[in-house]
């Protein structure tokens, strides 16, 4: 047999190896290595996706090596309402389907459910790159087995299936996933973008109210911060939205469409340039800098969109006493969130609670506050200075009645 010999190449080569790989030094070498993966997902919208008719689910996440078996976590509330409907759709297209039926809300969002999905997971024995772990439910469910896709086996594809408006516009279009920790919201988590997102509002028609409109706060975010006609849209039809369910009526004509359309492009807008949050300024952060701790004191009395909405109640009032915002502008957001019946004020919110959510706020941002404020209906700044005296000024405005009755 004939042997082959290996050695380094030249010094003066070694500044040339493959792309990425550079190696510096002789006595003490080292190595620079560099290295970039592209991220690429899919997020569209479509309609009846369990119509047997569609492909779009049975060929979500494959690849020319996958077979006709199918793992799927269902949230435990869509069973009854979706469970049939679902095999019915597996059925038709001659799928084998393992279904793990998760119980999930927001105090069950922990490693411990994470643990249960990846029980399953090892019980199924997936194939790592060719069977597609497909999530269908809220944005609880989307965030656990995001984690668990990410984690298991350092990484095996999902796709998102979201079923609630939160989910649609936020939780199931972006790469973000985690569980709460402790007192934390979402203290643990990973960057690790879906295979594909798909999104259906038809899931909507069987949302109770309470969950739409806290959907509508996250949209309400993203018209404060970039796009005043969505803020012109749910001035008109938040009423409407709420008690369609975002589906098309007469009387709206396509208003619950646009709504959406704005407010997935907008969010991704924001997200696309800036997916792993290396620039800690992010618009999207509106609403997201005292909600982690209100909404986690006040469990399980609020929902996600509902503390974001009393976390943006607050900051107008900031903005509008450094005039930011006008009277009239003031006014005008709260009398949407009251049209949203969504809340301005919770008991949880001393000022003592809500400074220590901004110090917390301020370590996950790295040392500044990074904070957004209205500038307007539509456009938005971001300050480094509030104060705890500014904080308990905009806690009696809305404990005294909201920005509508200041």
């Amino acid at each position: 047999m004939q042997s082959v010999t290996r050695s380094l190449p030249a010094p003066h080569q070694r500044h040339a190896a493959a792309d990425g790989l550079l190696r510096h030094g002789e006595d003490e070498p080292k190595w620079l290595v560099r290295a970039a993966k592209p991220v690429h997902y899919e997020v569209r919208m479509v309609d009846n996706l369990l119509d047997p008719s569609r492909y779009d689910l049975a060929r979500a996440g494959t690849t020319e090596r996958t077979d006709n078996r199918r793992f799927i976590v269902l949230d435990a509330r869509l069973e009854p309402l979706y469970g049939a409907p679902l095999r019915t759709y597996l059925e038709a297209h001659q799928l084998h389907p393992h279904l793990c039926v998760l119980p999930v809300e927001e105090g069950s969002k922990t490693m411990d459910s994470v643990s249960h999905v990846v029980q399953e997971l090892d019980r199924f024995g997936i194939a790592r790159r060719h069977d597609p772990i497909i999530a269908i439910g809220g944005g609880v469910l989307l965030d656990i087995v995001g984690f668990a896709a990410s984690l298991y086996r350092r990484s095996t594809p999902y796709v998102r299936i979201p079923t609630t408006l939160i989910g649609l516009v936020d939780a199931g279009v972006g790469v973000k996933t985690g569980v709460n920790f402790g007192s934390h919201k979402n203290r643990l988590g990973t960057y690790f973008a879906p295979a594909l997102a798909l999104l259906d509002k038809t899931f909507l028609a069987t949302l109770d109210e309470r969950h739409v409109r806290n959907g509508l706060a996250e949209i309400l975010k993203i018209a404060l911060i970039k796009d005043v006609r969505l803020f012109e849209l749910l001035e008109t039809h938040g009423t409407d939205l709420v008690e369609s369910r975002m589906q098309s009526q007469p009387a709206e004509g396509d208003a619950g469409q646009e709504v959406l359309e704005r407010a997935i492009h907008g969010m991704l807008e924001e997200l696309q340039p800036n997916l792993w949050e290396s620039d800690l300024q992010r618009l999207v952060d509106y609403g997201h800098t005292f909600s982690p701790t209100i909404e986690m004191q006040a469990l399980p009395d609020l929902l996600h969109g509902e503390a974001v909405n009393i976390d943006m109640a607050l900051t107008s009032v900031i903005a509008r006493r450094r005039g930011l915002l006008t009277s009239e502008e003031q006014q005008r957001i709260g009398r949407v969130m009251r049209q949203l019946q969504l809340p301005q004020y919770h008991p949880v919110c001393d000022v003592e609670s809500l400074a220590a959510a901004l110090e917390d706020t301020i370590r996950h941002r790295d040392g500044l506050q990074h904070l957004p404020l209205p500038t307007g209906i539509g456009t938005a700044c971001f300050v480094n200075d509030v104060t705890v005296s500014e904080i308990s000024q905009a806690v009696a405005v809305l404990a005294a009645g909201g920005l509508d009755a200041e």
